[in-house]
């Protein structure tokens, strides 16, 4: 396990660049994910300005220590042994504007509260995205999608901070979007905005659109449960579901976590479920899927953080 030293002196450092009562030292991250399961964080800074994410990347390069970025912790399995250093959230940059057919969402925002702004403005582009439960930045960040429809449709310019801390404008074609995935990590960015382009539609159409795949969505997947969302990618030629229902999964776990018997492609946090718990799920449906089809089955979701303490 990574150690990192977080004395007052440090603290009081950050708190120079974000308010002290954004700042909450050895936090629970089980109450920022969608899994409710996950360590803490040494240090989880909430940022409300753009340039206090730029000062606090580059305060964390200064004092070289860990720096990890979440989103509302949707489509993210923290490990028990949580996250060393500092855990930077940019859930308050949640602000959506319309001016004409472009809409332009901060980070923090929900990308369910961006198509909604989109309807109200009679707008169409964005409608699958009316069911996905992630921030703006994370759906840039594995260039999210459903129903037929991905983020790289719509986008045509992000707003990033890299890794040195600097503010910088991208085209969409700079980031390298494909099959859920970008080169955003890689790169080590930071999503400050997104800027989408869409087109004038009907009110009634795109809401009858919304409406249908929110029906999908609330009768096929389970989310009375706390989970990750989908784990697994599409492999080419066939569904991940189908794949892991066909293996009979469903209903098969390992303490509180379980394949969802309602939709195999999810995995449930049932019954106080642990992280380690969660992922040999995740890694006995892939061993399953593997041995039954020869077909191996890559992670959606992204696990982070440190192992626990044995």
């Amino acid at each position: 396990m990574t150690v990192v030293t977080i004395n007052d002196a440090f603290i009081r450092d950050l708190s120079e660049i974000v308010k002290t009562e954004n700042i909450k030292v050895n936090e629970p991250l089980n109450a920022h994910t969608y899994t409710q399961m996950g360590g803490n964080a040494d240090v989880f800074v909430t940022a409300s300005r753009y340039e206090e994410v730029e000062q606090v990347v580059r305060f964390a390069n200064e004092h070289n220590v860990p720096f990890t970025l979440i989103g509302n912790g949707s489509n993210m399995i923290i490990k028990d042994g949580g996250i060393r250093g500092i855990v930077l959230s940019l859930k308050k940059l949640d602000d959506i504007q319309v001016d004409g057919t472009r809409l332009v969402a901060q980070s923090g925002a929900r990308i369910i509260d961006a198509s909604r702004e989109a309807l109200s403005q009679s707008l169409t582009g964005l409608e699958f995205a009316c069911g996905i439960p992630g921030t703006v930045g994370g759906a840039l960040f594995m260039n999210a999608g459903a129903y037929g429809g991905e983020i790289k449709d719509v986008l045509t310019e992000a707003v990033v901070v890299d890794r040195e801390g600097n503010l910088k404008t991208l085209a969409a074609e700079d980031l390298d979007l494909a099959y859920r995935t970008s080169n955003i990590p890689d790169n080590g960015y930071i999503v400050m905005e997104a800027r989408f382009d869409l087109k004038e539609g009907n009110y009634e159409d795109i809401k009858a659109v919304m409406d249908d795949l929110t029906f999908k969505r609330e009768s096929k997947q389970p989310l009375e449960y706390p989970s990750c969302g989908s784990v697994f990618k599409r492999p080419p030629g066939y569904f991940a579901g189908k794949l892991i229902q066909d293996s009979d999964l469903q209903g098969k776990g390992i303490g509180g976590a379980e394949v969802s018997t309602k939709h195999a492609g999810f995995i449930i946090n049932k019954d106080h479920a642990t992280a380690t718990e969660y992922i040999d799920v995740i890694h006995m449906v892939q061993r399953t899927v593997k041995d039954k089809f020869g077909v191996e089955l890559e992670r959606e979701v992204k696990i982070i953080g440190e192992d626990p303490e044995s």
